[in-house]
């Protein structure tokens, strides 16, 4: 189910792969510069963001880390990149996470990749598509991922896109 294919696939096929992986996103750099916009976005400019030299003094890090959402906000790009769309979906929109877990810091420079399980897809009579999956934001070179989460989606279906 890899969007290297780009090809939507039908929607009884993609429910053929729940309980596999469906895609592994390529690696994507986490820069310093990403991390200050990040922080300039949310306005959250803690020291272990944004400055280095303090970081690397004051803490076990040996410089910054991104932000925990910063590595979580790069879901919706590696899935995007990475997953084959439905067919029958139209928008897809989130609908939330189940035991997410920020494991490891993710240092700036380091290499992030993302591997998508799918673990549920339900299409419900209202014409929404109840998609989770289990995700796992590695870290190139560690052992313990950034974070696993079940991540909760939701498709509205082309043919409903009216009702919704």
């Amino acid at each position: 189910m890899s969007n290297s294919e780009n090809e939507p696939l039908p929607l009884e096929e993609a429910m053929k792969a729940v309980g596999q992986e469906v895609g592994v996103s390529p690696w994507r750099v986490v820069s310093q510069e990403m991390i200050d916009k990040f922080a300039d976005a949310t306005d959250d400019h803690q020291f272990i963001h944004v400055d280095p030299e303090r970081a690397a003094a004051e803490t076990p890090f040996g410089g910054t880390i991104a932000h925990g959402f910063l590595s979580l906000s790069l879901l919706s790009a590696m899935a995007y990149e990475t997953i084959r769309p439905i067919r029958e979906a139209g928008v897809g929109i989130n609908y939330g996470f189940d035991r997410l877990r920020f494991v490891s810091p993710v240092k700036s420079g380091a290499r992030v990749r993302t591997r998508f399980k799918l673990a549920e897809m339900t299409a419900r009579p209202s014409g929404w598509i109840h998609i989770n999956y289990d995700v796992t934001i590695e870290i190139e070179g560690s052992k313990k991922p950034a974070l696993t989460a079940r991540w909760l989606t939701l498709a509205v279906m082309e043919r409903n896109k009216e009702q919704a």
